[in-house]
């Protein structure tokens, strides 16, 4: 199992909008691509960073699925986020193995 995490530091001005976002159109549609299991959203409490931190989770069951959604899914779903909050954030992606 693997577990991807994708870390976004946001500008304060547009926190709400992008969480709403998040939460009602781009998690469904990650979700939907059938290549994760589960989810979680997580706000960063203590970040040491200017803005509003938070971290996506998404739970894949195998290399394989997570290297699918790389290619076929994730260039669409990441142009929409550039789009839409376009030069008002920083995204960190990283992959991790559970032990």
């Amino acid at each position: 199992m693997l577990l991807y995490n994708v870390t976004l530091i946001l500008e304060e001005s547009v926190a709400e909008e992008w969480l709403q976002w998040m939460q009602e159109t781009h998690i469904p549609q990650v979700m939907a691509t059938g290549m994760f299991v589960s989810n979680r959203l997580l706000k960063v409490v203590d970040s040491p960073n200017e803005g509003v931190t938070y971290c996506s989770q998404y739970v894949a069951e195998t290399q394989e699925n997570y290297e699918q959604y790389l290619t076929v899914y994730a260039p669409a779903l990441q142009q929409d986020l550039n789009d839409r909050f376009e030069n008002r954030f920083v995204a960190y992606r990283t992959l991790m193995e559970f032990v």
